[in-house]
């Protein structure tokens, strides 16, 4: 029997191993899966660069994986800082400062000089070799527009994965009115050069044909974020001190969170209720942030607080296997309800319970569907104090929630790669 012919993609991807969180997570794992299926990937990412998040247990996948990745540098600011390595986040007033400079400045984003880099790399190996599919994942939107930009010099379909909104989205500072049509302006132009569109989420399509109506609903194809059935399976469970109730938060404060409504909430209870306060532990894995621990020792709540600090993938996988009950929050901003966190489907994956406490958006709707969710307001303390009591009630009882396992199971990285690859395959060019 012949053996099905093998398709080459190339990817171009800033954020990728041995740099950690979830957007990486998306890309890695989409690569990952691909030779499952007959794809084979090439991947053009970054060289060194100065991060606050570097994965050991991704690094080491990667390497197992045995995958082509070409790494490039650019004059972009990680890669000028690169000899300081892992970096701690700054204060979050200080990482406000920094991005309002950058955006007003570099346009659309301060990794401009590193997606030239990747575009001339691809122009030379596209020219060199035949692909199949080129796919570009964002952000950084700069290297969206920079691939784009080889329209008229290569004749290979490209694909752009959209993970964040580029224009007016969440995290956008616009000096003047100049600045917002120049980002809107450079996403059209982006966009009508490429083959397909693929986003994490309704509410980000939705914006999209909103923006640009030459986009049909068939141009834009969802795939949301996922968990790998694998990193399930390989976690090592941590097991629980104690028979209290373990909430836990597994991510970083940056942007769009924060825990000092849930905090606030907690010590609330510490006084209405103490008895129930000292069954429950809240538990953060990740970067906490020098001004939350602060917060937590303001309200004296060091006794109900474990802080694991940040830990790689695989780790923080089993961390949030040994929890009760999972958290997660999402702050009002500006088109917030587009914004899906990767963190959510890994909580599903974990299938645990979730107190999430989000805005309208794709967020809730996804928790909605999960099922096994309490959601509340994101700041209204009382809500959340309340939400809690009832939690704790629930896990007394041994009545928590669970979700469905066909639910779950839709949302496994492999079968998400088999869904982009079929966008792939529907722009072959014969």
């Amino acid at each position: 029997m012949n053996e099905h012919p093998k398709f080459k993609v190339l990817v171009i991807a800033y954020y990728f191993p041995p740099l950690g969180l979830s957007g990486v997570q998306r890309t890695f794992k989409f690569v990952k899966y691909m030779k499952k299926f007959n794809w084979e990937p090439t991947i053009i990412t970054t060289e060194n660069v100065a991060y606050y998040a570097y994965d050991n247990s991704l690094t080491e996948e990667l390497k197992s994986l045995n995958l082509r990745v070409i790494r490039i540098s650019g004059k972009e600011p990680n890669s000028l800082l690169a000899k300081r390595g892992n970096i701690q986040p700054p204060k979050e007033w200080i990482r406000k400062i920094f991005n309002i400079f950058s955006q007003t400045f570099f346009i659309p984003d301060n990794k401009k000089s590193w997606s030239k880099e990747a575009a001339k790399k691809a122009e030379e190996i596209l020219q060199s070799e035949k692909f199949d599919a080129v796919f570009v994942t964002a952000p950084p939107f700069s290297a969206f527009e920079s691939i784009s930009n080889l329209r008229d010099k290569i004749d290979v379909p490209i694909i752009i994965d959209y993970r964040d909104l580029w224009y007016n989205s969440y995290f956008s500072f616009y000096l003047t009115p100049f600045h917002k049509f120049l980002h809107k302006r450079k996403e059209y132009l982006s966009l009508k050069n490429v083959d397909a569109v693929v986003v994490t989420n309704r509410k980000i399509k939705e914006y999209l044909i909103k923006n640009y109506p030459f986009l049909t609903f068939d141009d834009i194809i969802i795939i949301p974020h996922g968990y790998d059935i694998e990193d399930f399976r390989d976690a090592v469970k941590f097991p629980k001190p104690n028979k209290k109730l373990v909430l836990m938060f597994s991510g970083t404060f940056i942007g769009y969170g924060t825990p000092k409504y849930l905090l606030k909430a907690f010590k609330i209870i510490t006084q209405e209720r103490p008895d129930i306060a000292q069954n429950i532990e809240l538990h953060f894995v990740g970067y906490l942030r020098k001004e939350n621990a602060g917060l937590i020792k303001k309200l004296k709540l060091e006794e109900f607080v474990v802080d694991h600090g940040y830990v790689d993938h695989l780790t923080s996988v089993g961390k949030i296997l040994s929890a009760d009950v999972l958290w997660l929050m999402i702050d009002y901003k500006k088109n917030i309800d587009a914004i899906l966190p990767g963190k959510i489907y890994e909580y599903f994956g974990a299938r645990k319970p979730i107190l999430a406490c989000v805005p309208e958006g794709a967020a809730k709707m996804a928790l909605q569907e999960y099922g096994a969710s309490f959601i509340c307001s994101p700041t209204n303390i009382s809500e959340i104090k309340e939400m809690i009591y009832r939690i704790y009630n629930l896990y007394r009882m041994n009545n928590l929630p669970v979700p469905a396992d066909e639910l779950v199971e839709k949302f496994r990285r492999d079968f998400l790669t088999e869904s982009l690859l079929k966008v792939f395959q529907s722009k072959l060019k014969v």
